[in-house]
């Protein structure tokens, strides 16, 4: 292809196969993890975002760029997971922005809306980190402007796109010494690349199949045990169910419908944690209901459905219980993961967990759909992990029903000591979310896991099958065992004999003979300590630990 211009077709093709290149590559950018620890997820989140963005616009014949750039751009900020898919959703947003009212885009177009969307990325985040997805789109981008009275073609466009990402992809090793001593390049930065180069691939006829599957890659749930709901169950949740409805206009006026009228329907049947999205004429719908049927009966007086999802939530275990629907000055929100923890951290008052952590980051979307399903005036989170927090952030940003404030913990172990001083019944949210704040930045936290590869980090040598010991985001610890790393982690932290309070959360894999032994073996060093030790169930990390 050697067009002048980029027409909504086209442009929809390239998306497509942009989502199938970075799905191909998935796991190789998972892998691109500064510490050798199994919980990369960049490349899972990246292609997840992707998706998001490509069911909201991939069975649409978009008559114009503007209309398949913006039915994408909704798409992806619903799906997007982890930073670096909030970022790519953001990026895509700006895109989208200048866009809009274009049936094709020049050169010139398409590079003012990709300078749009260096700002609307950089915007998203508060303190931007150079070496990153922000810097080699921004950079990339940059390149193109400096260059652009020499790109003819749409094909040149991404030609000079591409070969400015490569380089700068590369110089983020310069930019992040961490990177460099890993030997690893920006994981964000790898996504991004290979999205673009993808859709190059399809303007040159590179990758001729553009269709595509729109299977969850990398499965963010585990597998569903049916032997958890047997013949003598009772069904406490009900259905998760989700679909994409197409309005037709045999039976309503697709433009002029309201998507309120299958929110109110939904509720009148006591459906909860409802989300009704319009894009064009399509209408992504979800809802937490008992009665399934009755929803899709409900639903179909207005259109077919393109879609459908029904998933038993005794199963999924999305949300531990249905909140509490009795009003009251606030609702807590918490990410969890882990029986134990999840179960602790309802003792603490949470009225929804969103199960998820480390490799299973919720979408904006589930944010959303917890956010829906909270009775309280005012709504309080708790991402507990960092690579969470700009999911909730945008979907504090989308879903604008109620005032919802984020204390930025992040990690299970500063959410369990901010969520301890939550008190129901105060009407000060502020100060609140103030206090839950400084409890999170005085807690001393450090993670427990097994390096899956070899590598040299702040000139301290790490060997495969190793454990080690991360602290405020460093290597605090190694050694050959889990129990030895967490030790020697402790015996690290500055002042510890002036602590009070050491929490211990044990992981899945952890054996009850071994979770006694460290329990005493702490009790041991730490006896003016008081120490309290919770089967939490966690996958990745042997033991979470949290000092005050």
């Amino acid at each position: 292809m050697s067009a002048l211009r980029l027409d909504g077709q086209t442009f929809l093709e390239m998306l497509i196969c942009g989502a199938k290149n970075l799905k191909d590559n998935a796991e190789r950018i998972n892998d691109l993890n500064v510490f050798p620890v199994p919980d990369g997820d960049t490349g899972t989140n990246m292609t997840m975002t992707m998706e998001g963005g490509l069911a909201a616009v991939i069975n649409e014949k978009p008559e114009s760029i503007g209309a398949a750039a913006d039915k994408f751009s909704g798409g992806a900020l619903l799906g997007a997971r982890g930073n670096s898919g909030v970022i790519l959703s953001q990026i895509f947003a700006g895109i989208s922005e200048v866009l809009a009212d274009k049936r094709e885009a020049s050169t010139l177009e398409l590079c003012e809306a990709y300078e749009s969307g260096i700002k609307k990325s950089y915007s998203a985040v508060q303190n931007p980190t150079e070496g990153t997805i922000l810097t080699v789109f921004r950079e990339s981008v940059e390149y193109v402007r400096e260059n652009i009275d020499k790109i003819e073609t749409v094909e040149d466009f991404y030609k000079y796109h591409i070969e400015a990402a490569e380089r700068s992809l590369m110089g983020t090793k310069e930019l992040l010494p961490v990177l460099a001593e890993a030997d690893v390049v920006d994981s964000g930065g790898a996504g991004y690349l290979c999205i673009a180069v993808g859709m190059y691939s399809a303007l040159t006829g590179e990758m001729h199949d553009v269709t595509y599957s729109l299977d969850t890659v990398g499965e963010s749930k585990a597998r569903v045990n049916i032997d958890a709901f047997t013949r003598d169950s009772v069904l406490e949740f009900g259905y998760c169910t989700e679909f994409l409805l197409r309005l037709m206009s045999a039976k309503v006026d697709p433009d002029a419908f309201d998507e309120k009228i299958i929110v109110n329907e939904l509720e009148a049947l006591g459906g909860e944690s409802i989300v009704a999205f319009k894009t064009g004429d399509v209408i992504k719908v979800h809802v937490h209901t008992f009665t399934p049927g009755e929803v899709l009966s409900a639903c179909q007086k207005y259109g077919e459905f393109l879609t459908l999802k029904i998933e038993n939530m005794s199963l999924e275990h999305s949300e531990r219980e249905k909140p509490d629907k009795k009003p009251k000055p606030f609702s807590v929100v918490a990410v969890a993961n882990g029986e134990g923890i999840c179960s602790l951290f309802e003792s603490l008052g949470a009225d929804v967990i969103i199960h998820g952590g480390q490799t299973q980051n919720p979408s904006t979307e589930e944010f959303t759909a917890a956010f829906d399903s909270c009775a309280g005036e005012k709504i309080i989170v708790f991402p507990n992990n960092k690579n969470i927090f700009l999911a909730a952030k945008q979907a504090a940003e989308l879903w604008t029903e109620k005032d919802v404030y984020i204390v930025p913990t992040r990690n299970i172990p500063e959410g369990y000591s901010a969520l301890s001083v939550i008190t129901p019944g105060i009407t000060d949210i502020d100060s609140l979310v103030e206090s839950a704040t400084r409890a999170a930045e005085g807690t001393v936290s450090a993670q427990i896991t097994r390096a899956v590869r070899s590598v040299t980090i702040d000139g301290q040598e790490i060997e495969e099958g190793e454990y080690i010991a991360i602290s405020d985001g460093k290597i605090a610890a190694v050694s050959v065992s889990a129990e030895d790393a967490l030790q020697s982690m402790l015996e690290s932290v500055e002042d510890i004999d002036l602590m009070e309070i050491m929490t211990l959360f044990v992981g899945a894999c952890v054996t009850a003979s071994v979770r006694a032994e460290i329990t005493e073996k702490l009790e041991e060093l730490y006896p003016d300590i008081e120490i309290t030790v919770y089967e939490g169930g966690q996958d990745v990390y042997d033991y979470l630990v949290a000092i005050e």
